[in-house]
């Protein structure tokens, strides 16, 4: 005679009632983990709009980055650990474990050296903030702008696209050069050649306003050349303010053909 299926599924729950559990316990851990994550984000938005207008400031970003990254792993670790301690096996193997834990943590230890180190390396970073999100960098002749602090690594974008990831302890040990960090703005130098005879007298004067410095850079056989300064507001504008700069010189210069 066939069980009834109240029965067979309360028997199948009494069977498997420790597997269930450890399943709800992380499914439990991840959600409660992005809805602190979402809580920290939204607050931070909010703090944001009353203090300064809608943004937080690159430090208080870098900061707030990683402080939510350490809160998700911490409540993911916690909700795993819980759900493994449903199984009397693995209880068994975690009190063998801790009785010899100073082996234990030489094992540990060495073998995730340099993932420990790149996350103690990370954490330094951002405490002490030598490069913060949206700053311009320069890391072994690589210029872009800080995408994110990571605990492991750190991204950085490229002039031309590309992103750099470099591991913590690899940037917390080397020479880095940083455009921005006591003023956002960043100034973008351009080259304009002009004819060896051209007036320059005459093209300093067309080139130079409130916003832009003009200087002659360099005399050659080839022709001479000016240099154009201005600055950017931030490093995300200095790409479209050079090529607004080249435009608008040539433009002034083709006007009394000059160029």
């Amino acid at each position: 005679m066939p069980m009834p299926d109240g029965l067979t599924t309360a028997s199948f729950i009494t069977e498997h009632r420790n597997e269930i559990t450890a399943v709800v316990t992380v499914l439990a851990a991840i959600v409660i983990a992005e809805l602190v994550d979402r809580a920290l984000k939204g607050r931070a938005r909010k703090l944001g709009e009353r203090v300064s207008g809608g943004q937080l400031s690159p430090v208080v970003d870098t900061r707030l980055r990683l402080i939510r990254r350490l809160v998700f792993v911490t409540i993911l670790v916690i909700g795993i650990a819980l759900a493994l301690a449903q199984f009397p096996s693995v209880k068994r193997v975690a009190t063998g474990v801790l009785a010899s834990s100073a082996l234990l943590g030489l094992v540990v230890g060495f073998a995730a050296r340099q993932t420990l180190a790149n996350a103690i390396a990370g954490i330094s970073l951002v405490v002490s903030q030598p490069i913060r999100v949206g700053d311009l960098v320069t890391f072994e002749e690589e210029t872009g702008e800080v995408e994110d602090v990571r605990l492991a690594y750190t991204s950085i974008r490229c002039d031309d696209g590309r992103r750099l990831v470099v591991p913590n302890e690899r940037l917390a040990q080397s020479t880095i050069v940083n455009h921005t960090v006591v003023d956002p703005r960043i100034q973008i130098h351009v080259d304009i050649w002009l004819e060896p005879n051209a007036d320059v007298d005459r093209a300093l004067e067309l080139l130079s306003d409130d916003n832009t410095e003009v200087h002659v850079e360099e005399i050659t056989t080839d022709g001479i050349r000016l240099l154009v300064t201005a600055w950017a507001d931030s490093p995300s504008h200095r790409t479209q303010l050079a090529a607004q700069l080249r435009r608008d010189s040539l433009r002034k210069l083709r006007t009394e053909a000059l160029s």
